[in-house]
């Protein structure tokens, strides 16, 4: 049986409401099945002041101490982080089951969660984009791609 195409998002200590709303948007425009996030930030003022379209009704949002320990089954986990080494987004092939790990904005992903994320990959700009237009950039990306994944196109 074919592997069913899957996505999640998985925020490490996002830093307000209106990112983590914004990530919410953008997890339902692109049919993204949960997102889960860690520290406390976020939990000391949550009004999904940006999330419009009130997807937290139909994604869960879960706070989580650790996102390493939710890794849905038979999806590989991608950081998405500016280091050395991480391969570019246009190069890159999505898994078809990912949980793509994402930083705050204010920050990066430290190496304790990039040892563990099987790919990472980075948007080539010559700025920092803020945290919504990165998620929303690299779905759009697996998007765009569509049957363009590891396993092939899924006829029947």
């Amino acid at each position: 049986m074919a592997n069913k195409r899957y996505s999640c998002i998985g925020l490490y200590n996002p830093k307000s409401p209106e990112n983590v709303g914004s990530v919410m948007r953008a997890a339902g425009c692109y049919n993204v099945a949960s997102v889960f996030y860690t520290g406390k930030r976020y939990e000391r003022a949550r009004d999904f002041i940006t999330d419009t379209k009130k997807v937290h009704q139909d994604i869960p949002l879960i706070g989580i101490d650790d996102l390493k320990k939710i890794i849905p089954l038979g999806c590989i986990p991608v950081a998405v982080e500016m280091v050395e080494g991480a391969r570019p987004l246009p190069e890159y092939t999505h898994p078809d089951r990912a949980i793509y790990i994402f930083g705050p904005e204010d920050g990066s992903l430290g190496k304790d969660v990039l040892e563990w994320c099987e790919d990472v990959i980075y948007i080539p700009t010559t700025g920092c984009m803020n945290l919504a237009a990165t998620v929303n950039v690299v779905l759009y990306d697996r998007l765009a791609k569509g049957n363009n994944t590891r396993s092939g196109p899924k006829f029947g």
